[in-house]
């Protein structure tokens, strides 16, 4: 499926807060690079992560559905192999997340299907950061 620029100017601006599941804490991956950026660019980031307990300064969580339901989560950004998409849009489904992103790489043509059902956003293969930098789109809430 295609992605137009409106659709990722639409699901970018609108995002405040970002699960980034699979987060790494070592500077040098790609998820890590990513989850800095946005956060420079003013999103909260949620790192999800069960094997660390903080990243960036952020408490990580071990799944999204054991992120507490007070934190709003505006869009799952997927950093695992395409074969563990299904759970990680499972729980997004079911905490009303109104975007999936899998991430450059990452695609899951059946969670992805799924996902739209259920009126959710669905990017696949596409790098967040590359998008907020090509559109050239403003940082979150003004920050700089």
């Amino acid at each position: 499926m295609a992605v137009d620029d409106e659709s990722l100017r639409q699901a970018l601006t609108q995002a405040r807060t970002i699960a980034v599941v699979g987060l790494s804490d070592k500077p040098e991956r790609d998820s890590n690079a990513v989850a800095r950026y946005l956060k420079g660019q003013g999103y909260r980031i949620v790192p999800v992560n069960p094997l660390l307990s903080e990243v960036l300064g952020e408490r990580s969580y071990p799944s999204v559905s054991a992120i507490p339901p007070e934190i709003r989560i505006d869009l799952v950004d997927i950093f695992r192999r395409s074969e563990e998409v299904p759970p990680i849009v499972d729980e997004a489904i079911s905490r009303n997340v109104p975007i999936v992103w899998m991430q450059l790489g990452v695609e899951h043509p059946q969670a992805a299907a799924k996902a739209r059902a259920a009126g959710l956003t669905v990017f696949e293969n596409v790098c967040t950061m590359a998008q907020h930098r090509r559109l050239h789109l403003a940082p979150v809430g003004g920050a700089a």
